[in-house]
């Protein structure tokens, strides 16, 4: 940990010599302040593997023989995990163990996996939490998988929801939108 630290901070130092200026206008698109740093790549690179450690204790599968997407729908989102392999059935039966215990978590107002798998309470979390009666979690089985499809009628409870799903899809690097379809 104490190397993440340090990596850290000479990320910062290595940003401030660098003398950047901020963008000029708010239109234009803010560059990572670290992305010129020599260590940023392993630091975001431990970061990841830490999570994936945590995902792998607190999900019950393996982070790596499987792929996870976040989508954002007008009324809520989902959450989709599914085995990269369509023969692996070991992590096809653990997802859909894992997702139908999250619908049921989520209902209740429990988000103590996603917050120990992050190391931090995501966005969008005390809202969630606060407004569980306003929100719907279905779990659904995929060929390959499950999801948990996210519903609500409530504009701040989608708002927190949305925010929530933009995490995960950052954190786990799904490449997924983060635009509403």
């Amino acid at each position: 940990m104490r190397g993440i630290f340090a990596a850290a901070v000479f990320c910062v130092a290595v940003s401030v010599a660098s003398g950047k200026n901020p963008p000029a206008s708010q239109s234009e698109k803010a560059k990572d302040p670290h992305a010129d740093c020599p260590m940023h790549m392993a630091h975001h690179e431990a970061t990841s593997s830490a999570m994936n450690e945590r995902g792998e204790k607190g999900m019950g599968f393996s982070q790596t023989a499987t792929t996870h997407h976040f989508l954002l729908k007008s009324d809520g989102g989902a959450i989709q995990v599914e085995a990269n392999d369509p023969a692996d059935t070991a992590s096809r039966d653990n997802i859909r163990m894992h997702l139908s215990h999250i619908a049921k978590a989520f209902s209740s107002g429990d988000f103590e996996i996603p917050m120990f798998v992050h190391d931090t309470v995501p966005p969008g979390v005390p809202v969630m939490k606060q407004m569980s009666g306003k929100i719907s979690y279905k779990f659904e089985e995929t060929p390959a998988g499950g999801r948990v499809v996210i519903t609500t009628a409530d504009l701040h409870a989608l708002a927190a929801i949305q925010e929530f799903l933009r995490f995960q899809i950052a954190e786990h690097k799904t490449g997924d939108s983060t635009a509403v379809h």
